[in-house]
């Protein structure tokens, strides 16, 4: 069979058309790089030795990329213990895939607290305005590494015996990039990045 010219540049515009619909369906389906981001609280003292236990309930992770939309992570209702995590202590939250890139904050959920203090009475910890707590310290998530941000806070007495809210403790917070060479931290207070050490952890 043979074509006319007309004909032939029709069929060759088709061939043109399905084969890059095929290309970019292709590249449409391409993974984004990730990272695994481990999130990590821990306290430093506030009023903490007031407490016999105070238990916190942490249900979303929240991210802010530089350029995006904030991305929320389920945290699992994980709760921990803040007098257990005084000192360099601090109980994992989440490991988390999520796209690598530049991220400019981190925000905790707390979703329940359950306090008693040291005489055995009952205390009331709350988050002010119910909001999430806020980190305002910037993190990389590198392909293929883990990015450790522990987010610091503590309870702190607000006036009425037996009413405490929970305040970020931004200068403590930390954020440790690890890969299969290379263990670096940095730290909110000083924004540099250093030699990894180490810290007593718990799950």
């Amino acid at each position: 069979m043979t074509l006319n010219r007309r004909e032939f540049v029709k069929t060759a515009a088709g061939i043109a058309a399905v084969s890059s619909v095929g290309t970019a369906g292709c590249m449409g389906t391409a993974s984004a790089k990730t990272g695994t981001l481990s999130t990590r609280v821990s306290d430093r003292p506030g009023d903490i030795d007031d407490f016999e236990s105070c238990l916190v309930t942490l249900s979303t992770i929240r991210i802010k990329p530089t350029d995006g939309e904030v991305k929320e992570l389920d945290a699992g209702d994980t709760e921990v213990d803040l007098v257990d995590l005084q000192g360099d202590a601090s109980a994992l939250v989440a490991d988390t895939e999520v796209e690598a890139g530049e991220y400019e904050s981190l925000q905790l959920d707390v979703s329940d607290t359950d306090a008693t203090l040291t005489d055995g009475s009952d205390a009331t910890v709350e988050v002010p305005g119910s909001a999430p707590l806020k980190f305002e310290q910037s993190f990389e998530v590198r392909a293929d590494e883990t990015t450790t941000f522990t987010a610091d806070f503590t309870p702190v007495q607000a006036g009425n015996a037996g009413k405490y809210v929970i305040q970020p403790v931004a200068d403590e917070v930390s954020v440790v990039y690890e890969s299969e060479e290379t263990t670096t931290t940095e730290s909110a207070s000083t924004n540099t990045t250093t030699a990894s050490t180490t810290t007593t952890t718990t799950e």
